[in-house]
């Protein structure tokens, strides 16, 4: 099979390309991604030479780039490209607009062209809102869409293009909401690599609010596994909710990060809390059970320490990433080379 993974350069869509590479899930698979600020090449370096791979720099939003990178049509586009920092689209929600909303529509487009066989848009459970502390209710397939953040809100408007895409043009599509991921390859502005590299170089780990905030982590192997299935037995025009049914506040979390690390916990320090910062997220996770054969793995405590210590022995990754080193990205050629480039 040939597949096109945008995003694959990120966090959650390297993850992908390896594991499907390391599985023998496809035959070929084509990379898109811009290689914006979270996009790094080294996160594809342990699969850079296979031959499965096939990178290419491409701007979603870009008609004529995503023409050309899909022209010979394929099995399935798997969608991880997007703007997802929460805080940055508070500051300014133009880009996210323009990748998540312009350049999923963009990806349809083509997609049809194309004769693409199956879409898959990854999304999030932020795009539901927020729940109550406290209580009972989850998130399902069915709870009404009521985005608080604008990057949420341009995920649900992702969400919709693909759904009418669907309604209208009977493109066969399938929508993946998932819950908070983590893992290795994080990029470290994000809650739990931030907190462990912060704790690694002994700086404060910056909590926000009263740290109460609750949120479902599913690790992110679990997570690409669930695309998988979502990919060989969703039904088109269907969403699938992918969690890990793992509710923690937030504190509980870096508590346990300083104490894998054994360092104090007066180094968690509360900051201003985000702007309409959401109190709390849970999956139900039921339909993709029973549709998909999905499962949410194990609970965070059990892999945390592993999340650890791989953090621990890459600090060259994350840290020129942090010195903004990793901009000196390596790009594949057409010729099959990669060059320093930037």
């Amino acid at each position: 099979m040939r597949w096109i993974v945008t995003g694959g350069a990120g966090f959650i869509g390297s993850h992908f390309v390896r594991t499907a590479i390391a599985e023998r899930w496809a035959k070929e698979i084509v990379v898109l991604d811009a290689l914006t600020y979270a996009g790094n090449l080294g996160n594809l370096q342990p699969v850079q030479d296979n031959p499965a791979l096939d990178f290419r720099r491409c701007d979603i939003a870009d008609p004529e780039a995503v023409r050309q990178a899909l022209g010979k049509g394929g099995d399935a586009v798997f969608h991880f490209a997007a703007e997802s920092h929460v805080d940055r689209s508070i500051v300014s929600a133009a880009d996210f607009v323009r990748t998540n909303v312009v350049g999923t529509q963009v990806l349809l487009d083509a997609a049809r062209a194309a004769g693409v066989g199956r879409f898959v848009h990854v999304s999030t459970d932020e795009v539901y809102g927020s729940l109550e502390l406290g209580t009972a209710e989850r998130f399902s397939e069915s709870t009404p869409i009521c985005p608080t953040s604008p990057y949420a809100a341009s995920k649900a408007a992702a969400d919709l293009m693909v759904l009418a895409a669907v309604r209208t043009h009977k493109l066969d599509a399938v929508v993946t909401r998932c819950s908070n991921n983590y893992g290795p390859y994080q990029f470290p502005e994000k809650f739990i690599p931030l907190f462990i590299t912060n704790a690694l170089e002994r700086r404060s780990l910056p909590l926000y609010g009263d740290g109460k905030n609750v949120r479902d982590w599913i690790h992110v192997d679990h997570h690409v596994r669930g695309l998988k299935l979502a990919f060989e037995r969703g039904k088109a025009g269907e969403a699938y909710n992918l969690g890990g049914e793992c509710e923690r506040e937030n504190r509980d979390i870096a508590i346990a990060i300083v104490r894998a690390l054994g360092v104090g916990e007066d180094t968690i320090k509360p900051v201003t809390d985000r702007l309409a910062h959401d109190r709390r997220y849970a999956i139900d996770c039921d339909k993709a059970r029973h549709e998909l054969g999905f499962e949410p793995g194990r609970a965070i405590e059990e892999q945390l320490p592993a999340v650890v210590a791989w953090y621990k022995s890459n600090t060259d990754w994350w840290q020129r990433i942090k010195g903004g080193e990793y901009r000196k990205y390596y790009e594949k050629t057409y010729g099959g080379r990669w060059v320093e480039v930037g």
